[in-house]
């Protein structure tokens, strides 16, 4: 049974002395890290361990980097509720653990579509990040939901495009092309969106939208635009 010496120990075991340093160059700069482990070393791992939101709590709380991605893993989504999903947000320090949240765990909850919205207007970076994260992962997960549902982000992205934070603008330009990835109908809303946001000018939304309309025009023009959606 684990515990969270032993998951510990299990990640100690994990660390490659050789790459300590790899995670910082990619941004990840969290604060408290063991060393660098692969992902899929990560999934078979939480795979052993299994579903388990005591410990998964227990392992976010030790704040370890390393910790908080099995946590991620082996969490329950039923179990989340708004509060337990704001107290895990303020504990975001790096744009991995914001994704793999967001695209793991959270995008699974009632909560998903409201929290993508209300986090895109948080000051804090990872905060931010964390609802056109949302958007971007529920835009690639979520085969059912009507084009409604996406369409609603459209306003949240194009008011935000201005923010010239690497890890914002990313995330808003992954969402603006994801969602228009889902289908024709939507990627011609995106890539209208996304002209609307190269109308603003400055340097953020310039790549952003450039970035999208791009990649966008070139899924159009291969026909490889998913046709789902409503």
């Amino acid at each position: 049974m684990h515990t969270v010496e032993t998951t510990l120990q299990e990640l100690k075991k994990l660390v490659s002395a050789a790459q300590d340093d790899a995670p910082y160059h990619f941004g990840i700069t969290a604060s408290k890290s063991l060393g660098a482990i692969k992902t899929p070393d990560l999934r078979k791992l939480a795979k052993q361990i299994g579903r388990n939101q005591p410990l998964a709590q227990q392992l976010w709380n030790t704040g370890i980097h390393e910790a908080k991605h099995i946590a991620i893993f082996i969490a329950d989504p039923k179990a989340f509720s708004e509060k337990l999903m704001e107290q895990w947000l303020k504990d975001f320090d790096s744009w991995d653990i914001v994704d793999n949240c967001c695209g793991t765990l959270f995008d699974k909850t009632p909560f998903a579509y409201e929290k993508a919205i209300e986090w895109t207007k948080r000051k804090k970076e990872f905060e931010k990040r964390a609802g056109f994260a949302m958007m971007a992962t529920l835009a690639i997960h979520d085969k059912k939901s009507e084009d409604k549902k996406f369409e609603q982000f459209f306003p949240r992205i194009i008011a935000e495009s201005h923010d010239e934070r690497n890890f914002v603008k990313k995330a808003i330009n992954w969402a603006l092309r994801q969602i228009g990835k889902r289908n024709g109908r939507l990627c011609t809303k995106a890539i209208t969106a996304a002209k609307q946001i190269q109308k603003k000018g400055d340097a953020s939304s310039r790549w952003i939208a450039g970035d999208a309309i791009r990649e966008l025009e070139n899924y159009q023009k291969a026909g490889r635009i998913r046709s789902i959606g409503i």
